[in-house]
């Protein structure tokens, strides 16, 4: 199945949304997941790296998926993370997300015990068999400690359920490599924000990034740039995005400072949650003005704001 003319695209790794307390506020999930309707995204990657779906419980994470489905199903594909140590847990946020009308769901290895590659291939498969959706490797081996090999992506390839794999690994060679293998409808989603156009030009069908999420205009007009084989348009663009991510590095935790450069659009998600730092007062005049900076070039590049 060409499972690109649905899949591929950009796509926002969805970011948290708390309440003052620290507690999932399904309303901030519900804006939060409309503001993205308009923005020319592809869809939502829900659970993941940027939605500490790690540091929820499986109760708060089927709260999530449910409040996201119930906002823009039809109107974005939504792609719902569901790699948790347990097994068992990834197994039934899968069939939870199936029950929802996710349009796919993904999963990172277990985390913390070392595990062999034929754990984590038993591990993956549980959850493919568990449901009907597509399922998409996700493989970031430079948190999880599991680097994913050919041999293993060829045999999950091999299924017709595993469509793809968001590959947040550092070397656009091994992109390229995962891509070959993998075959001609394999999707292969880039990770590294800072390297989407590389990324692209190496042969993925798209991307999923957390910095996506206060620039997403930013990123649909590069890859449109890619797509029209603007290359040099693209280059210059992906450097000026390139200096925002470098400074949204800086602060005590990138998702604080991107939670907070949606407060400063109306978008309340709360702070992210312990151990991830939040950023504090020192840091908000710095953040005002780098959302200005996301704010003029957004104008610039679309004729659009980001609010």
């Amino acid at each position: 199945m060409d499972w690109a003319s649905k899949f591929a695209g950009i796509y926002v790794a969805m970011y948290s949304a708390y309440d003052e307390a620290g507690n999932v506020d399904l309303a901030r999930v519900k804006k939060l997941a409309r503001y993205y309707v308009t923005t020319g995204i592809r869809g939502l990657y829900v659970g993941g790296s940027s939605g500490e779906g790690i540091l929820q419980s499986v109760a708060e994470r089927r709260q999530v998926v449910e409040a996201v489905m119930e906002e823009v199903k039809g109107e974005l594909t939504v792609i719902v993370h569901v790699g948790a140590n347990s097994t068992r847990d990834s197994v039934e946020l899968c069939k939870h997300a199936e029950q929802c009308g996710a349009d796919a769901v993904s999963a990172i290895p277990a985390i913390y015990y070392r595990l062999s590659e034929k754990a984590v291939e038993a591990h993956w498969q549980q959850m493919i068999d568990s449901t009907s959706l597509p399922f998409i490797i996700y493989n970031i081996p430079q948190t999880t400690g599991f680097k994913l090999t050919m041999n293993l992506l060829r045999r999950m390839a091999e299924q017709d359920k595993v469509i793809g794999v968001k590959m947040s690994g550092e070397s656009t060679f091994e992109l390229q490599q995962f891509k070959a293998a993998g075959g001609e409808h394999f999707l292969v989603f880039n990770g590294p924000d800072e390297q989407f156009l590389a990324g692209r030009i190496m042969g993925a069908d798209g991307g999923i990034g957390g910095t996506y999420g206060v620039m997403p205009e930013l990123f649909c007009t590069l890859n449109r740039y890619y797509e029209a084989n603007q290359i040099e348009a693209a280059r210059v663009l992906q450097n000026q995005i390139n200096e925002i991510i470098k400074k949204l590095l800086s602060y005590p935790s990138l998702y604080g400072a991107c939670k907070y450069i949606l407060s400063l659009r109306g978008i309340e998600t709360g702070q992210p949650r312990l151990p991830l730092l939040p950023v504090t007062s020192e840091h908000h005049a710095s953040l005002a003005e780098l959302n200005e900076k996301i704010e003029q070039l957004t104008a610039r590049y679309t004729g659009t704001t980001t609010g």
